[in-house]
């Protein structure tokens, strides 16, 4: 069901779903006498059209006496339920805007929403009056109208070749990582024991493009799914917890397939990458007198349990080889990032220690920031990397006949039997392959003649540097494209497997890459990410570059020290991590989320692996002991290869809770109109081999020293601080704090050094104040200009 309308009595509310043809209709009746109860009931009955509007007219007549039936509002999904101190309240999409389609399945943003309070307000002391609506205006701050997108027909929390070689639907489907709303759809579905009534939604970035190569047009898709496991911000989440779930953990996708009329035949192609925090266990203390915090190891963990349980999800989620792309610097003057590196190092040697040698984890050492110092083309050394890359994992690739029917792509879902996804498809052909080339193309009246083999990706690229955000956006641009140029030499539009980067299709796809870094870095970092090397690449103006670079330093730093805080608290509360309840603290009332003490500061943090008392973000266990599914402890064999855990549930399971979410949602008012009437329309919106040493010492350590890519040079200077901007408009400068505020958000991972400046650069006692002036404040959270307009420089676009 695709629409849905509320009305209500003062003791029920009723809500009537459709379908796309208004054939199928449906009642849920939601009681409204119980506050602190949620209790629904889903009507078995399949009504007509005719028979659903006579059901409504007899409640509403034998209800006449205490008002009868009364229009709440039109919808298009329920978002969830959510309860606080009071009663319970009901999330719903009440706008939508198309923003793509994936063979015909449409993928759609939120553009209004709205939180209705179920049971008839009362009246409750004070006390406890202040308390709710300080919960509901922080929930609120969670802005669903920016970031979140969902779809009715097709499984966009899951990639394109999982979707075809999976078929997962229902419930199953929202016990994943990337569901963000999983928390807030619980006690329904757990109800109903079906999802008719609720959309799973996404948290991260989606942007489809129409472009063209060889005059053949293509639309080229990019998606990125954040994790809500260990979900939050910069400082408050860092590296990884006992589950082996990483901060800023972030699956992209690029889509591309061919632009042809609805229902005709098509091909098909996906390649996914990973980017996400060196899973150990370290973090930064946020300060506001430094801007460049300690980075401290928080808990020395001698097996490396945590990490090996990271690397096993990733194996079990995308197959093996699992290769792993280090960018953080190798020599400081100063240790920072190098202790990130010496330890990462050796974690990766001791997990290879336990594997087969196919199996081993590939490490990949490469110093982006020493490399673009040094005048290097960084896009092109990065390129052979991804080609190295893309050499072991492959790309998936598939001609696809769509039958006409709602279902559409996913039908072929049954095609390719194995459960285990394409963790398990070998890169032989199999029977499973076999199958898949010859059910294609069965519909005889939609033929294809010369069908390709289909291709599957398996094995992952996996990025970091310390943020990953910054120069990991930039390694991810250049994977993305190399696998462009194979992914469109398999579909047939081009003859060679390479795409010149001064090409506008490069353009294209560089523009694309940096508005989902600016977005994702927003959501993590809270300013638009820096990105001097894509400034660079298009001959932007330097002093402009660096002045836009410095203006989202200031803003990464002004985010961080005082907003923070408030955005993890909204999480947390979003995600379900707390839950409040009477006579406990409130939230506001304890620590901020990186100095939870568990078991002695969070009376309402349910202590789920009873770990140890550490200073560092703890919303893994953040979880109430009332919760409806409790979860269980990881029981992983470490001494098993990777390889042998997949497909067990003994590990880590994605079904188990754990946004940096910008600007308060926007709940309207709707006036009454006749059920389903005239509902708006959507709004669619240079060495040529790899220096790979198996015997780096005794214990085998898999591990790639990238330093092979340049010429020379072990320069151990510190770093100088470049500042460097995407383009200068001054609605990339938003933070994402103002409620209608649309700029793509952004990542800035650099930081300011302390050692050697040049003249240009700031100084810490510049800008390490205690308060901060009414402009400074209004430029962080409304995005406007921090200095006159006659001083700002005309970028070229």
């Amino acid at each position: 069901m695709r629409h849905y309308c509320i009305t209500g009595l003062q003791q029920n509310f009723y809500m009537i779903g459709r379908d796309k043809n208004r054939t199928l209709w449906r009642v849920l009746k939601i009681d409204r006498l119980d506050p602190s109860e949620l209790t629904i009931l889903e009507d078995s009955t399949t009504y007509s059209e005719i028979e659903c509007c006579d059901l409504l007219r007899r409640i509403h007549e034998g209800n006449k006496s205490t008002g009868g039936l009364k229009f709440v509002t039109a919808c298009y999904g329920i978002v969830g339920f959510i309860k606080f101190l009071g009663p319970y309240y009901m999330l719903l999409i009440t706008k939508r805007r198309k923003i793509g389609a994936i063979c015909g399945h449409t993928i759609y943003a939120i553009a209004k929403s709205e939180m209705i309070p179920i049971p008839i307000p009362i009246q409750s002391n004070m006390a406890y009056s202040k308390n709710e609506k300080r919960y509901k205006k922080l929930l609120c701050s969670v802005d669903l109208t920016k970031d979140f997108f969902f779809s009715y027909s097709y499984n966009v929390i899951h990639s394109l070749q999982r979707n075809l070689c999976k078929n997962e639907t229902g419930l199953v489907h929202y016990e994943t990582m990337f569901v963000w709303n999983e928390f807030l759809t619980r006690g329904i579905r757990n109800s109903l024991k079906n999802t008719q009534w609720t959309v799973a939604l996404v948290y991260g970035f989606f942007k489809q493009v129409k472009t063209s190569v060889s005059g053949r047009d293509f639309k080229l898709t990019l998606i990125a799914r954040r994790s809500r496991h260990f979900a939050g911000t910069r400082y408050l989440k860092r590296g990884v917890n006992e589950k082996g779930r990483v901060a800023n953990d972030v699956e992209t996708e690029q889509i591309v397939f061919e632009d042809v009329p609805e229902g005709c035949p098509t091909q098909i192609s996906s390649v996914v990458q990973n980017r996400g925090s060196i899973p150990l266990f370290w973090s930064q203390e946020t300060s506001r007198l430094n801007l460049r915090p300690d980075i401290i190891l928080s808990k020395k963990d001698p097996n490396y349990e945590a990490t090996r349980l990271h690397f096993e999800n990733l194996a079990r989620r995308y197959g093996n080889p699992v290769i792993i792309l280090n960018l953080i610097k190798r020599c400081e003057k100063k240790p920072r990032e190098t202790i990130l590196r010496t330890e990462f190092a050796n974690a990766i040697r001791f997990i290879n220690k336990s594997l087969t040698k196919e199996n081993r984890l590939r490490f990949l050492h490469w110093d982006l920031n020493r490399h673009s110092r040094k005048g290097a083309n960084v896009l092109a050394l990065l390129g052979r990397i991804a080609d190295y890359a893309l050499n072991l994992t492959g790309i998936f690739y598939c001609q696809v006949t769509p039958n006409c029917r709602a279902e559409g792509l996913l039908n072929l879902s049954c095609l390719v039997q194995n459960d285990e996804c394409f963790a398990h498809i070998p890169s032989d052909k199999s029977d499973d392959v076999e199958k898949l080339e010859t059910d294609v193309g069965n519909d005889k009246r939609n033929s294809i003649e010369n069908i390709k083999p289909p291709m599957f990706q398996t094995g992952v690229l996996r990025t970091n540097c310390i943020d990953c955000l910054d120069r990991t956006n930039v390694a991810q641009y250049a994977y993305g494209l190399i696998a462009l140029g194979r992914q469109l030499h398999a579909m047939g539009f081009t003859d060679s497997q390479t795409i010149d980067q001064n090409s506008p299709l490069a353009e294209d796809l560089m523009r694309a890459y940096e508005i989902m870094g600016d977005t994702l870095a927003l959501q993590y970092g809270g300013s638009a990410a820096h990105n001097k090397i894509f400034c660079q690449t298009r001959g932007q103006w330097k002093a402009a570059t660096q002045s836009q670079e410095l203006f989202r330093t200031l803003q990464r730093y002004y985010s961080n020290a005082y907003m923070d805080g408030v955005k993890q608290s909204a999480i947390n509360l979003f995600l379900g991590h707390f839950q409040p309840q009477e006579d406990k603290p409130a939230l506001w009332e304890l620590d901020s989320d990186q100095h939870y003490n568990v078991g002695r500061h969070s009376p309402n943090l349910f202590n789920e692996n009873a770990r140890p008392s550490i200073k560092r973000s703890l919303s893994d266990g953040n979880i109430l002991c009332s919760t409806d599914s409790p979860m269980a402890a990881s029981n992983v064999r470490h001494h098993q290869p990777l390889s042998e855990n997949i497909g067990h549930t003994h590990g880590l399971s994605e079904s188990t809770p754990e946004i940096e979410i910008p600007c308060p949602r926007y709940t309207p008012k709707m006036c009454c109109r006749r059920l389903f009437g005239d509902m708006e329309e959507d709004h669619f919106l240079d060495s040529d081999r790899i220096c790979y040493d198996e015997n780096v010492d005794e214990c085998h350590c898999t591990n790639f020293d990238m330093d092979w890519l340049s010429s020379s040079g072990n320069s151990c200077d510190d770093d100088i601080y470049d500042r460097s901007t995407v383009g200068l408009s001054c609605e990339n400068l938003g933070s994402g704090l103002k409620i209608d505020i649309t700029t793509p958000p952004s990542e800035s991972g650099s930081s300011i050094r302390v050692g050697d400046r040049s003249a240009s650069e700031v100084t810490c006692d510049s800008i390490i104040v205690d308060e901060f002036s009414e402009s400074f404040a209004n430029w962080v959270t409304h995005g406007e200009m921090l200095i006159p307009l006659k001083y700002t420089s005309q970028i070229v676009p």
